[in-house]
């Protein structure tokens, strides 16, 4: 299946402002690209990339005074069929897990495993190790939070949301990377596109979508509390420990979003 994603993002910057964007597709869907997701600038400035401590492609740019627009377009081969796990759902005690899934254990800005620690074991404590556990985790996060656009709020925390019981997809995957982490689980929270291929009428607008991994298996796995059943075109974009690490743009300065445009589609 040819699957077009892209976006159209315009901010107005009252002084020239360095800016952080984190606006490409994710490495690992190299193989399935036909059509690169090049960053378009309006007015032209240069860019400068560098890969961050996660893997991912960032873009560096000094924003002019004004509008400026970042846009792309690409076109991808991806499977037409609902995404499927590995058959591995083992958990690996904390002493067995590969170095680099550690930092996946702590708590970070959004995921407070320390606030969510006892009622995770009271709650989960004796659910199947490994995968089972996870599943768990997203059912209760997925019946527990009312979803809503009008919930979104950039300083809301795993903490805050399961007390609000409201929010929009990033808080749902931070609850359930807090409780994950909280049993023992490695989870990074990831962003990215999900197209709405296969799904029921009708479609909310398009928007960048948020879940997670878990290290179940021996390898990571993707879990997606708010949809909470399998989609056909996800797209990472890019992964860390929480929304902190993945924000599609980080300005060093006063702007204000006047435009945002996302596409995913089967073409």
């Amino acid at each position: 299946m040819k699957l077009r994603v892209g976006y159209e993002l315009v901010y107005e910057c009252v002084q020239p402002t360095p800016m952080m964007l984190m606006l490409n597709t994710h490495y690992s869907h190299a193989k399935e690209v036909l059509s690169p997701d090049l960053l378009a600038v309006n007015p032209p400035v240069p860019i400068s990339q560098y890969r961050d401590g996660f893997g991912n492609l960032c873009s560096r740019i000094v924003a002019p005074q004004g509008l400026i627009a970042f846009s792309t377009s690409a076109v991808l081969e991806v499977s037409s069929e609902p995404e499927r796990r590995p058959p591995l759902t083992e958990q690996h005690p904390v002493e067995a897990l590969p170095d680099d899934t550690l930092v996946f254990l702590l708590g970070s800005r959004y995921c407070e495993t320390d606030l969510l620690s006892e009622f995770a074991w009271q709650t989960f404590g004796k659910m199947p190790l490994g995968r089972g556990r996870v599943d768990a985790i997203c059912n209760y996060v997925h019946e527990h939070i009312v979803f809503g656009y009008d919930f979104a709020r950039p300083t809301k925390t795993a903490w805050q949301a399961w007390q609000e019981r409201k929010g929009v997809c990033r808080d749902f995957a931070h609850l359930a990377v807090a409780l994950c982490r909280a049993m023992n689980i490695p989870a990074r929270y990831c962003t990215g596109y999900i197209s709405d291929v296969g799904t029921p009428p009708p479609y909310a607008t398009m928007d960048f979508a948020a879940w997670f991994e878990a290290y179940v298996g021996g390898c990571w796995q993707t879990f997606d509390p708010r949809n909470n059943v399998p989609r056909t075109g996800r797209v990472l974009m890019a992964r860390g420990r929480d929304a902190a690490d993945v924000a599609i743009s980080n300005a060093f300065g006063a702007t204000q979003l006047m435009k945002f445009d996302v596409v995913c589609q089967a073409i």
